[in-house]
């Protein structure tokens, strides 16, 4: 299963350097623990302090994550860019972002051609297209819904008409509606309903609360349990 941090600072209580510290805390946590990726989705902050901010967490993942295997894999949301001069392992782009394939062709004039491009869908169309653009993966949302908001999930169905294969195989034959990268799932996914994500063929989960709001290890551990 894999397992995507999505970072959110302004979940953490205090000023804004609290705030700061504290999100680089949790980076540094989640790359001991073995979260496969981390994306860095500061989306208020400017250029500069983005980039201050991305450099700073290389540094921590890069002292944390040198004598381990396997070494978490560190994105940055929508800015290229940014995620090129921090040297960074890839960039998640939004339906509002470049297309996975203007980011590929920018990092492969850089000669990154190990950066990886995950995209942000919430249709199966949008998978589809982010694939024939070239995108490694993508993070699909919201899988459920939230009665609070009044969100409808997309369901486990959606990740099921994308899906094909056994549960140790998750790459996908061409097809109707079925999808070759991997699929995260997104939205309202707790440790409780993980299970059912990868079991409807998810190649894993993505969260932002489930890691920020609760011990890293722990849920690291909860998850790899199934």
């Amino acid at each position: 299963m894999l397992l995507y941090y999505i970072t959110d600072r302004k979940q953490f209580p205090g000023t804004v350097a609290e705030q700061r510290s504290k999100l680089l805390d949790k980076i540094a946590e989640a790359g001991r623990v073995g979260i496969d990726f981390i994306q860095l989705r500061e989306k208020d902050l400017s250029a500069r302090e983005l980039e201050s901010l991305a450099r700073d967490a290389v540094s921590l993942l890069t002292d944390t994550t040198r004598d381990s295997r396997p070494v978490t894999r560190f994105l940055i949301n929508s800015r290229t860019d940014i995620a090129l001069a921090c040297g960074t392992d890839g960039v998640h782009l939004t339906s509002t972002d470049i297309s996975p394939a203007d980011a590929r062709a920018i990092t492969s004039r850089s000669g990154r051609n190990d950066f990886l491009v995950a995209a942000s869908c919430h249709s199966a169309q949008e998978v589809l297209l982010a694939e024939s653009h070239g995108a490694d993966f993508v993070v699909l949302a919201p899988i459920f819904g939230k009665a609070s908001t009044g969100t409808h999930g997309l369901g486990l169905q959606s990740i099921r008409d994308l899906a094909h294969g056994s549960p140790d195989d998750r790459r996908i034959e061409a097809g109707d509606k079925r999808s070759r990268i991997p699929v995260l799932a997104l939205g309202g996914v707790t440790i409780e309903n993980a299970k059912a994500c990868v079991d409807a063929g998810a190649a894993g989960i993505a969260a932002i609360r489930l890691f920020q709001e609760n011990h890293v290890e722990h849920v690291v551990k909860s998850l790899r349990a199934y």
